[in-house]
């Protein structure tokens, strides 16, 4: 097997993905509408996705020794590159519920399982990303990430992606620090709220990275890249059902479309159009497209930055 173009860090996690006609006030119940226990995390979504849609990708990643065979058995049907996936006994697997109400706005329980608590396992994680061109940081220890970065600086372009938790296990003194050993930086308009306080700027598109990322759903995306600012519009869908997942094939599409050669301001747009496949089906790894599919979807979009 060739080595890897990219290597993702990430949570590994069981989704449970609910639907509920509204969410419960405090002390009521509501009735579940649907539900859906599926694959997940950011590092399997962003890693499997990228491997499906043709990039080379390991993922480097903890999880329970009752993590699914089933599961193992479909990230390893991927193509992923697994030598540095790795069960452990500690902990069980990460896990996520995920509820959504008729206007896709979610409240999310989570788990954080070994990734989440990788520094007590001991074993430092760096051997991909020593040989890929990029490697992506998202959901998990932010001290264990630093370490891991510290030790494969210079070997790799890296991305840091805190995600969801940027706003409650990164703060004013592991963010910046984490981004100090960045080349890129991922984000959400939500997330940018949190990591602009920690970075003492206004404008999260100030950061001190080479590539600054922030998506904003409905508004597409916003990014500058060597000082210049790109704004990338939403993709439209044939339907909309289910945002899981969304951002994190945003950024499977986005390292797919520069291992196939695309500049960075195409390979937002190609990330954005994978996005609005995913969105067409319940699940973050349930419709991922054929990249002859994303190449055609994308054209017009690809035209109006041309």
């Amino acid at each position: 097997m060739s080595g890897p173009f990219l290597s993702v860090y990430g949570h590994v996690t069981v989704d449970q993905i609910l639907t509920v006609r509204k969410h419960p006030l405090p002390n009521t119940t509501e009735d579940i509408l649907t539900k859906l226990t599926t694959l997940g995390g950011t590092g399997t979504n962003i890693a499997v996705s990228a491997a499906k849609l043709g990039c080379p990708t390991a993922l480097c990643a903890f999880v329970g020794n009752d993590f699914s065979p089933a599961f193992e058995q479909q990230m390893r049907d991927s193509g992923l590159i697994m030598d540095e996936f790795l069960r452990v006994d500690k902990y069980e697997t990460s896990q996520a519920t995920v509820v959504n109400d008729p206007e896709l706005v979610q409240k999310v329980l989570f788990y954080q399982g070994p990734q989440g608590m990788a520094d007590d396992l001991g074993i430092l994680l760096t051997s991909n990303a020593k040989k890929s061109k990029y490697t992506h940081f998202c959901t998990g220890q932010p001290s264990y990430y630093i370490k891991v970065m510290q030790e494969i600086r210079g070997s790799t372009r890296i991305a840091v992606d805190p995600a969801q938790e940027s706003h409650r296990i990164w703060n004013s003194e592991n963010f910046p620090e984490a981004l100090g050993l960045s080349d890129f930086l991922f984000c959400n308009n939500f997330e940018a709220e949190s990591l602009k306080k920690y970075l003492g700027i206004d404008d999260i598109l100030d950061a001190d990275a080479g590539l600054v990322v922030c998506t904003r759903a409905a508004d597409g995306s916003i990014a500058r890249y060597n000082g210049e600012t790109f704004t990338i519009p939403v993709v439209k869908s044939e339907r909309i059902v289910d945002a899981t997942g969304c951002g994190d094939s945003y950024r499977a599409g986005f390292y797919t479309a520069l291992y196939k050669g695309y500049d960075i301001p195409e390979a937002l747009v190609l990330g954005a159009t994978v996005s609005s496949f995913v969105i067409e089906k319940a699940g973050a790894l349930t419709n991922i497209p054929g990249w002859d599919d994303v190449i055609a979807r994308a054209e017009p979009y690809l035209k109006e930055i041309a």
